[in-house]
């Protein structure tokens, strides 16, 4: 299985998805498919429960093994939002990879890299990881700037509430222009 992404690239790149399908065969039999190509399938079978069992643990395999990549485009949107066309929305917030699966078809299993918005719009998904958040350096207190006073028409500021500090008063700065003194030639 092929589902780790490499972390060196901060790079946008589309959503992943994985399909484990059970196709029947005229014969009643079935066999397991799997969208990935280096995943081993077992062979036709009859026993259609065993390879229900089969397909259901494959899927969530994909799942444990599947890194989340926190870069990726949402897989649904790339689709244009088809799996919840009654409800639109805009793609956005973290990466999540949800496993999809109708539990009344019971033949298709699917794995998609999908943002948070879409996620809980599709039905039959269940979101089962998500993208690690970016790590932040954090600021020290004393540089964080403090909320500015709501101001009041004219360009006075609001009287201070209770548990406000007194304001500062800065001193007068000296006009540009030199100051004449009295008495000197007008």
């Amino acid at each position: 299985m092929t589902t780790a992404y490499s972390e060196s690239s901060t790079e946008r790149t589309p959503g992943r998805a994985w399909t484990v399908r059970i196709l029947g065969h005229g014969s009643r039999a079935a066999s397991v498919t799997c969208s990935t190509a280096a995943c081993r399938m077992p062979p036709r079978s009859e026993d259609f429960t065993g390879l229900r069992t089969f397909a259901a643990a494959h899927a969530k395999a994909h799942a444990k093994a599947a890194t989340v990549n926190p870069n990726a485009y949402c897989h649904c949107g790339s689709q244009r939002c088809g799996a919840h066309s009654a409800t639109k929305t805009a793609c956005a917030g973290r990466v999540v990879l949800i496993l999809r699966h109708d539990p009344i078809v019971r033949r298709v299993w699917s794995l998609e890299e999908v943002c948070e918005m879409c996620a809980p719009l599709i039905p039959n998904a269940t979101i089962v990881a998500r993208a690690a958040r970016p790590e932040h350096t954090a600021t020290p207190a004393a540089q964080v700037p403090t909320p500015a006073r709501p101001g009041i028409a004219g360009g006075f500021s609001s009287a201070p509430g209770e548990g406000d500090a007194t304001p500062v008063r800065r001193p007068r700065r000296a006009s540009q222009r030199p100051r004449r003194r009295s008495g000197q030639g007008r």
